[in-house]
């Protein structure tokens, strides 16, 4: 399994000191969208110019326009973009198209579905996507009685490629793991840490165990 750090702060510069303190324990990158929306989509350059050998992901949310977004992405450097689940199937497969020409991947993001996510995971899968996000946001998670469980819990049932955002750290990510993700994103675990390169370098431990 993988591990994605999701790289939420809001300027190039903190965002570049960050991905430079976890590069080593990580595997993808992550641009989140607040940080693609404040710096731009330069971003994603600078990101892969100062990480070429990493992985780097805009996670863009693109909601219309798949193919001209992810384009763009791809063309900035971007490894990974993602389209979100709950879209015109038209939008998703623009993306799709867009990955094709670059050789990169798409993946959906599944934030904001919660009714009937299973079947729509199993849809948006034949749609060509990489794989599936199953992620639950920062709003979310805030509510009382947030477990990551039934994001796992769709996981498996789905049966398809999947990674999982919303509560990865190192008591969960095991638990993540063993539910068969190829990825798994965490975001506060590592970016709120006292030092993130070694909470970086903890939650790889478990990743890959």
């Amino acid at each position: 399994m993988q591990l994605q750090v999701a790289l939420d702060v809001l300027d190039l510069p903190s965002a570049l000191t960050l991905a430079n303190q976890v590069s080593e324990h990580v595997d993808i990158l992550e641009l989140g969208t607040p940080l693609v929306k404040s710096a731009g989509i330069a971003a994603v350059s600078a990101i892969k110019a100062a990480h070429p050998d990493k992985l780097v992901f805009a996670d863009l949310k693109t909601a219309d326009a798949g193919e001209l977004e992810a384009g763009l992405a791809f063309e900035a450097g971007a490894d990974l973009v993602t389209v979100m689940g709950t879209v015109d199937d038209d939008t998703i497969r623009g993306a799709v198209a867009a990955g094709r020409k670059y050789g990169k991947q798409v993946v959906a993001d599944m934030i904001g579905v919660v009714d009937g996510r299973v079947a729509r995971i199993r849809e948006v899968a034949k749609l060509g996507v990489s794989f599936v996000e199953i992620h639950a946001g920062l709003d979310e998670q805030a509510r009382p009685g947030y477990s990551i469980q039934q994001l796992l819990e769709d996981g498996r049932l789905a049966g398809v490629p999947f990674s999982i955002a919303g509560g990865v750290k190192v008591d969960t990510i095991g638990a993540v793991r063993e539910a068969g993700a190829v990825v798994a994103v965490a975001g506060g675990a590592i970016y709120n840490a006292t030092d993130p390169g070694a909470a970086a370098a903890e939650l790889k431990k478990h990743a890959t165990r």
